[in-house]
């Protein structure tokens, strides 16, 4: 008996010290810290970069979730207007996302080769290359607002209603480039942490302003969607303003001066061609999004609604998840910087690890619980019925997808940022969109059809990376 008591005990006691080691490890994770990502254990490296991106990107997915909770308030074609014009900010999101992974590439490789300068120089050039994008971006959409949702087969019940939505949430497009690009040069070095406490503050104000721009609550006006599009860029604008604050008083492994915001056009070009294909590549993937919701819109503003909340669920899960990519590809970077291949790819099998237990079990969550999550933003019947069907058929391919996005985020992170974008082409334009045409309008499926065709493409871009990745090509690629 006495025995028996003590292995009890001792059972606690180690589940206690477990328990306060991993507290101390995130804590550390969550902080500013000097650990160098090119040696020691590469669990270690992985969970310290991990953890706040992973956050970081819980963050970035939250924006979605809170408004489209708010906005499904006011009705089915406000929740088809938002979805509409995500659709539509998606290729803001592929041309910020894909310059971010070029920033990357370039700033984990100087840093794990030592070349602090480098990456300072390589942080200022990204800085005016997103000014450029966010005048000409925001320029176009707000003087095309209007047209850009008729073409996306809105009706004019939701072109009304949406139209100033998507006016603010281009035009305000400088919130969203800075956002993913200067956090992308933070991750690149390492200063995770930075990139994720700008979402903090972009979040919780937005949190703050959302129903009260939205409903008009206490002496704010009552802007209907439109006040989701200004909390949102408010809220990301703020988030801005921080992280410049924080780069241009040189803290941090970058190391800025205002020296560094000296204009150089060879390394500015030589950013904009590695990140071309980041950029193609999602340029790809988010336009076969836009068709494949021009599909879904054939069946109504019901399919529209429930598609929309459907991949707001699904950014919930992937954004986290492509996080562990973030942190992949950071790895690889700097360990391709500092000359250790072997470790760069050990690296990568490891963060797919990881990534495959926390998919796998989103998988089962999205199974078990598809028709409450769906009813958390609708109560209408039909909206509930095609949303549940969405979330489930998509569900059965998590475990898979996590594998291609971590491979996918490791060869960007070695500045091939080519080879995926070759992927992305054939999967999602040469066998997604076909395919969901033909299931939903050729055969019995309806909307359900695209739902399908995304989870084959999806899995065939995981077995295809798996392919390429084992070559090993983007070894010896320069970035």
């Amino acid at each position: 008996m006495q025995h028996s008591t003590a292995a009890g005990s001792s059972a606690v006691n180690d589940l206690a010290s477990l328990w306060r080691r991993a507290r101390s490890f995130i804590a550390e994770a969550l902080t500013d810290n000097e650990e160098d990502f090119t040696r020691g254990p590469i669990g270690r490296s992985l969970g310290l970069l991990a953890i706040p991106m992973m956050l970081e990107m819980a963050m970035e997915s939250i924006f979605a979730v809170v408004d489209i909770a708010f906005v499904a308030q006011l009705g089915t074609d406000a929740v088809a207007a938002v979805g509409i014009t995500e659709a539509l900010v998606t290729v803001l999101y592929a041309v910020a996302i894909g310059l971010g992974m070029g920033i990357t590439a370039m700033v984990s490789r100087r840093i794990g080769a030592g070349d602090v300068e480098g990456a300072a120089q390589v942080t200022g050039q990204s800085i005016w290359v997103g000014i450029l994008l966010s005048v000409g971006i925001g320029i176009f959409g707000v003087v095309f607002a209007r047209d850009l949702l008729a073409m996306m087969g809105a009706s004019d019940s939701v072109i009304e209603q949406g139209s100033g939505f998507t006016a603010v949430l281009l035009g305000g497009a400088f919130s969203i480039v800075y956002l993913f690009t200067l956090n992308a040069a933070f991750r690149g070095a390492g200063d995770a942490t930075v990139a994720l406490r700008s979402l903090w503050i972009a979040n919780s104000i937005n949190i703050v302003l959302d129903p009260c721009l939205i409903f008009g609550l206490g002496p704010f006006p009552e802007l209907g969607v439109t006040g989701a599009a200004v909390a949102t860029t408010i809220g990301r604008g703020v988030g801005v303003a921080y992280q410049l604050w924080y780069l241009l008083n040189g803290r941090g492994r970058i190391m800025f001066a205002a020296r560094h915001l000296r204009f150089v056009p060879a390394l500015a070009w030589r950013m904009i061609r590695i990140s071309l294909g980041g950029i193609g590549q999602f340029l790809i993937a988010t336009s076969s999004w836009i068709v494949m919701m021009r599909i879904v819109a054939i069946f109504g503003s019901p399919a529209i609604a429930a598609y929309t909340i459907a991949l707001r669920m699904m950014e919930f899960v992937f954004l986290p998840a492509w996080g562990l990519g973030n942190a992949a590809a950071t790895l690889v970077g700097q360990n391709l910087g500092a000359g250790q291949a072997d470790r760069a790819e050990a690296s990568t099998w490891q963060a797919a690890k990881y990534n495959t237990i926390f998919m796998t079990a989103a998988g089962v969550l999205m199974l078990l619980f598809a028709p409450v999550v769906t009813g958390w933003f609708t109560d209408e019947a039909e909206v509930l019925r095609i949303g549940t069907s969405c979330l489930r058929i998509l569900g059965i391919g998590f475990p898979l997808y996590a594998i291609g996005m971590v491979l996918v985020q490791a060869m960007n992170g070695a500045g091939d940022t080519e080879t995926p974008a070759t992927l992305n082409l054939v999967c999602f334009w040469l066998v997604q969109i076909p395919l969901g045409f033909f299931l939903a309008t050729k055969m019995p499926f309806e909307a359900t059809g695209v739902f399908f065709a995304e989870v084959l493409a999806e899995c065939l871009l995981t077995v295809l990376s798996i392919i390429v990745f084992r070559r090993g090509g983007w070894k010896i690629h320069e970035a």
